[in-house]
């Protein structure tokens, strides 16, 4: 039970955290996130604050619950509990394999048995951020008949850590790439003489679609961070802001123009073209 939203599939996070904290598959923890009324005081979901602190105290409930069963199986087996491990679903005697209880089996005699719930909570502080650093490799082809700039490939390496669950760092790390490339080539503010937003909806604004972002790549670097549960750090902001920076120079290198202002966008692309062979004639 939490009280973090899960806006960016920190959920699966917490899954990977707890299943490898009791030795279970990730696809048998359930996340419930209650009503703010009810639930545990969680930070915001945003800042890549998430999975850093509140996944802190996942971790720590998940290694109160491991306690919890380990002293069940204990009475159950008549063994030390220093003598027992969590493996694959089960409770176990180190050496002894055969002797393995399941998990569902034992909470089940703990029940039979009158005794208390297998239950726990953790706390976590919020702890000081972990550097989560990211680079870019871009690769684009330039119209000079237009001034179109045709992201062809990004490729995104990012410290992130510790992979908790591969698919949604990969995920965040190609939506970071999305964004950049349209703060890179589309997206704009734009106002009138009398200061009025004159691209405040989706009919005006520019974002990028699916034919705008070409091939996106992805390598996660994992230098474990001392704070972060089981090493992870957080990776929403680190994947937008060095793309932008990339695609420019990818621009430069292929026209020979060092552009200043963002977007790049066709207009200003083209004028930059003409004024370069304005000046070369």
């Amino acid at each position: 039970l939490t009280g973090v939203v899960d806006m960016s599939g920190v959920a699966g996070g917490f899954q990977a955290i707890v299943a490898e904290t009791l030795g279970i598959e990730p696809d048998l923890v359930e996340i419930v996130a209650l009503d703010s009324s009810a639930a545990p005081m969680s930070p915001g979901s945003g800042g890549s604050t998430i999975t850093y602190s509140a996944g802190r105290a996942i971790r720590k409930a998940a290694e109160a619950t491991a306690r919890r069963l380990l002293e069940a199986a204990a009475i159950e087996l008549e063994i030390a509990v220093e003598d027992l491990e969590l493996v694959d679903g089960t409770v176990r005697p180190r050496g002894t394999p055969e002797r393995a209880i399941p998990i569902a089996k034992l909470v089940r005699a703990n029940t039979r048995a009158g005794r208390a719930p297998i239950e726990a909570h953790g706390t976590a502080e919020n702890p000081p951020m972990a550097p989560s650093v990211a680079g870019h490799v871009a690769r684009v082809r330039v119209d000079r008949e237009t001034g179109a700039v045709e992201v062809l490939e990004d490729h995104i390496v990012q410290d992130v850590g510790r992979v908790l669950n591969p698919a949604l760092v990969a995920g965040q790390q190609h939506g970071g790439a999305a964004q950049g490339i349209g703060w890179a080539t589309l997206e704009e503010l734009r106002h009138d003489e009398n200061g009025q937003l004159t691209t405040g909806t989706f009919l005006d604004y520019a974002m990028p679609r699916a034919r705008d972002v070409g091939h996106l790549s992805t390598t996660s670097v994992e230098v474990p961070a001392p704070d972060g549960p089981l090493g992870a750090k957080g990776i929403g902001e680190a994947p937008v802001i060095a793309g932008p920076a990339a695609i420019a120079n990818a621009v430069a290198a292929a026209t020979g123009l060092r552009l200043r202002d963002l977007p790049m966008s066709r207009l200003r692309v083209w004028r930059a073209l003409q004024d370069a062979g304005s000046d070369d004639g």
